[in-house]
């Protein structure tokens, strides 16, 4: 069975406005299956959806916060006409890296529906269909954030335990169903919104400038379609994997220290 045969033929992308979302998005159109776009930038969603075009294939762009109250419903709506095969929930990065007393309440409440609810819902919704057709594939993006708490990341670490542990939980499920879902767990990574974090906090001296110990986006999507099959959680990055393995062999007291010191170094604080 082709990549399009099993997951096409149309994939929902949900954060696609740039980084990993919109090379995961090409990566798919690539591999000749139809694109949904999701983010909240149009203008930038419709310069994607043109390149993406060159490969093929059909593309659909979905303006919308999906931290609003009708995120779902309006994205239900605008694909209802079409048979979804994949869908791939990467938004939902923190911009801010601050502590959880110095932000209203509000941002992690936000933080918490786009992370959370939201793809619970969507999966929710559009699991069941490729159920019964026997195929399909979830790809739900995590972070080593999730493998502990630390600071200045309360609520997002959270949310990144969430999605992962709802992911192995759902790859349960539905894993002899013929639908593939895979936690996906990134660490550093080379993306625009980390570079615009690194330089406002001073850690680079330019938004072009490449943030050290970082992934690129390149070899994350090459693991991450190594990997669809390889659930139900796949971690990303050699250094990545040894740390995960050295946090699970410690207490979790000492898993969320680890945290706190790699958070002091990263912030030049230690």
């Amino acid at each position: 069975m082709t990549f399009a045969q099993k997951y096409g033929p149309w994939a929902l992308v949900a954060g696609a406005s740039e980084g990993v979302g919109a090379a995961f998005a090409e990566a798919i159109a690539e591999r000749g299956v139809n694109v949904v776009l999701l983010a909240r930038r149009a203008a930038v969603l419709d310069e994607i959806a043109s390149r993406l075009r060159r490969h093929g294939v059909e593309t659909r762009v979905v303006a919308i916060d999906l931290a609003a109250d009708d995120a779902v419903p309006t994205i239900i709506e605008a694909t209802q006409d079409l048979e979804i095969g994949m869908l791939v929930y990467c938004a939902g990065a923190d911009p801010d890296f601050r502590p959880f007393l110095g932000q209203p309440i509000e941002t992690a409440e936000t933080m918490l529906r786009r992370n959370c609810l939201v793809p619970m819902r969507l999966c929710h919704h559009f699991a069941p269909a490729m159920v019964s057709r026997g195929r399909g594939g979830i790809v739900l993006f995590g972070s080593g954030a999730g493998f502990a708490g630390g600071p200045n990341m309360v609520a997002y670490s959270a949310t990144k335990a969430f999605d992962m542990v709802f992911a192995e939980a759902l790859w349960t499920e539905l894993h002899d169903s013929g639908v593939d879902v895979l936690g996906l767990i990134l660490g550093k990574t080379d993306t625009p919104a980390l570079r615009r974090l690194e330089y406002a906090r001073g850690q680079i001296g330019s938004p072009d400038e490449r943030p050290k110990d970082t992934a690129s986006v390149d070899d994350v999507i090459a693991e991450a379609f190594d990997n669809l099959a390889n659930g139900p959680t796949w971690i990303v990055g050699e250094n990545l994997r040894a740390a995960a393995q050295m946090m699970g062999s410690v207490s979790r007291s000492d898993a969320v220290r680890f945290i706190m010191q790699a958070s002091a170094a990263s912030m030049g604080d230690g």
